[in-house]
């Protein structure tokens, strides 16, 4: 029995145990199969395909071992948190960072990427659309740097004064409030689709089931975090014109697999530079007692030129060795605060004449370069 018609279903935790006989799936109590647990992905697999492997989905043996030696010789590597001195003279962000990341995933997966069509493992590419909507909003970012050290010579930019093109995500050179920072310093720096990444601070998943819903809880570590609760039901979508940053999902079952459809997204969405016109078919489907397959398919006829289906395999946890935790970084926290209420005390101080204009530092790349291109790859 699906839930009725007018009621949107909470999780509620339900026993956890499932009930295992030889020989048969892993099943609740109600005869659904059964997903529940905390997993994570123990194993270094990029979402894209590296071109060396063409269109093979499997490394070898010898593979594997090259890359793992990479890995390795990688992980050893200082990083930012390395400081030389001791006592009061050494850098404690080792300490923090510690605290958080713990000892990285060494273990190189034996798929060559998480996507597996099209066959050659690359997400297909951007239609003109989405490239010109790219470029303009990479333009702009571009021009609120102008004429400091991260950005191109010339005056200070009139478009200081523009509002962003979009719905802004971005890291840029203004801190006028919050919607002129990153959705990573808004603590709401992750998406639809999860790729659960390998080892330290990859995030973990719990999922819960009832008869009527299935509930997932991602911790990705260092406070951010978010939930979902999905309905099983036959019931439509939201109407179009309501749009959520996780977009609206409708859950069924085909035998033992979880298929759940996501539409509705946000502005607020951003996945390789597809937005409110997102769409995704997850699909959840228990391998063996330790294993969980996770399958999406993605498509935008805006962003990309054709749909692409990644798969994970994710691994069971201990359900109290590797707790998970609610999300503690929210939108709007005492960091923001603290980014805006510096940036009105430098711009006081350059009124007084004790510092620099605000408008020509550099205070989203650090000297880099910056652009709103979507990622090139995801571990």
């Amino acid at each position: 029995m699906r839930m009725p018609n007018s009621v949107l279903p909470s999780v509620v935790a339900v026993a956890l145990v499932p009930l295992v006989v030889a020989g048969q799936e892993f099943q609740t109590s109600w005869g659904d199969a059964d997903l529940q647990g905390i997993w994570s992905n123990p194993v270094v697999t990029p979402l894209q395909r590296s071109e060396a492997y063409s269109n093979r989905e499997f490394l070898t043996a010898e593979e594997i071992a090259e890359e793992e030696r990479q890995i390795v010789q990688y992980s050893q590597q200082p990083g930012r948190d390395d400081r030389e001195g001791t006592g009061t003279e050494r850098d404690v962000a080792r300490a923090y960072q510690d605290h958080w990341f713990g000892d990285p995933s060494l273990s190189r997966g034996r798929r060559a990427s998480m996507i597996v069509d099209p066959p050659d493992g690359r997400i297909p590419p951007l239609t003109p659309e989405a490239q010109a909507r790219i470029a303009e909003k990479t333009e702009y970012l571009q021009a609120l740097l102008q004429g400091t050290s991260g950005g191109r010579p010339g005056p200070i930019s009139p478009r200081r004064e523009e509002l962003s093109t979009d719905y802004n995500l971005d890291r840029m050179n203004r801190a006028d409030g919050p919607e002129d920072r990153s959705g990573g310093e808004r603590c709401f720096g992750y998406n639809l689709p999860v790729f659960l990444q390998s080892g330290t601070f990859g995030g973990v998943a719990r999922i819960v089931q009832s008869p009527d819903a299935v509930g997932i809880n991602y911790d990705m570590g260092q406070g951010l975090g978010f939930s979902r609760s999905i309905p099983i039901t036959d019931l439509p979508h939201l109407p179009s014109h309501v749009r959520q940053r996780y977009g609206d999902a409708r859950a069924h079952w085909e035998g033992d697999t979880l298929v759940v459809d996501v539409t509705n997204f946000s502005q607020k969405t951003n996945f390789q530079g597809s937005r409110e016109n997102l769409h995704l078919i997850e699909r959840y489907r228990r391998l063996d007692a330790n294993t969980l397959e996770v399958r999406v398919t993605i498509e935008d006829p805006t962003t990309f030129t054709g749909p692409f289906t990644a798969v994970q395999e994710l691994t069971k946890n201990s359900d109290t060795e590797n707790q998970v935790y609610e999300g503690a970084c929210h939108e709007g926290n005492y960091g923001m605060i603290g980014m805006l209420v510096n940036t009105r005390a430098a711009e006081t101080a350059f009124a007084e004449g004790r510092g620099p204009d605000p408008e020509t530092q550099d205070n989203a790349t650090g000297g880099g370069a910056i652009s709103a291109a979507p990622d090139a790859a995801v571990r």
